[in-house]
């Protein structure tokens, strides 16, 4: 996994290269909305990028991490199936619904029954390589997901431009990041760390507790700001030192929340000492997605090896996949 961690950078750039390298139909009908279907690995991207081009999206974008498909989906809807195995369940089944609605279907995998059925229907569709674990892969996926929003006309990013600053920024602040997350891990070791973020960015505080999860064999949860505020911070009444609060920052972030942190963090401070805050760099909403996520994966490996846990291990899930197998769909 360290490996493929250290190539994250690369990735973004493979990426670029496969999707300047593509060549995609437009759809018969205007889209009204899109739908993105995903999971764990796979989904986390269409999470994050919702939100992000949420302010710039002239459409209505929902993600989905279950079987059914809400019932607007139609000819109008831009439905995004993305399962790195290309045999994800829930995704295959939504996706396959969804084409009983005529949506304009376009699918990103590498491989699997996903792609069989892309290439039977003819749809539009990225690849991704394969053999590696879906969390590893997070840099195609968030990519493709971009560039599908850009290509259709839902998202004017300049995405071509802001990739190639992403992988720039990670190149020239590896170090950097890398000191930073063995810093962080040092401190959230032994702790159940709270990750929060302001609207508009709380995917990328999931993508941390997934990363989490799985690499490290951590528990952890993420809330938004400002909701929590009407909530959890109350809950902080019963806090105590085996918490670990994380705000994960932007100046770009709205005035007023940041305003709201400043006094959350001498509200939570009185329960914990361990209150991190981690900003992001870059000049764009691609590059500090990409830096904040790239940082989380870092932390994920350093507290993995803090743990003494085998990263790669997800023998939970094989478990319940295996079950599930043994039940027909």
């Amino acid at each position: 996994m360290k490996s493929l961690i250290e190539q994250f950078g690369q990735h973004i750039e493979d990426a670029l290269q496969n999707l300047e390298s593509s060549s995609f139909k437009k759809p018969p009908l205007p889209i009204h909305n899109v739908l993105i279907s995903g999971l764990g690995g796979s989904g986390i991207g269409g999470t994050i990028v919702s939100e992000l081009v949420q302010g710039v999206s002239p459409v209505p974008i929902t993600v989905i991490k279950d079987y059914n498909i809400p019932a607007f989906v139609n000819e109008n809807t831009l439905v995004i199936a993305c399962s790195y195995s290309g045999n994800t369940e829930e995704t295959l089944w939504a996706t396959r619904e969804a084409l009983s609605h005529h949506a304009e279907v376009c699918c990103i995998t590498s491989g699997g029954r996903l792609k069989e059925l892309a290439s039977s229907k003819g749809l539009n569709m990225l690849n991704m390589q394969g053999g590696n674990p879906p969390r590893s892969m997070f840099a195609f996926a968030f990519a493709y997901l971009a560039y599908i929003l850009e290509f259709y006309g839902l998202a004017e990013l300049g995405v071509a431009k802001q990739l190639r600053d992403s992988a720039k920024l990670l190149a020239d602040k590896t170090e950097t990041i890398k000191s930073e997350a063995e810093t962080i891990a040092q401190k959230l070791q032994g702790k159940i760390p709270v990750l929060y973020a302001v609207s508009g960015q709380t995917g990328i505080a999931s993508r941390w507790r997934q990363q989490l999860n799985e690499n490290a064999k951590m528990l952890a949860w993420e809330a938004t700001i400002p909701e929590m505020n009407h909530n959890e911070l109350v809950g902080w009444e019963g806090g105590s030192s085996q918490f670990a609060a994380v705000f994960l920052r932007n100046k770009t972030d709205f005035e007023r929340n940041q305003k709201r942190i400043e006094i959350i963090k001498e509200i939570i401070r009185q329960k914990t000492d361990t209150v991190l805050e981690v900003w992001s760099q870059g000049e764009d909403i691609l590059p500090r997605a990409f830096y904040l996520i790239h940082l989380g994966d870092w932390v994920s490996y350093y507290l993995s090896e803090l743990n003494q846990v085998d990263i790669i291990d997800i023998r939970s899930i094989d478990h319940l996949k295996t079950e599930l197998s043994k039940v027909p769909l």
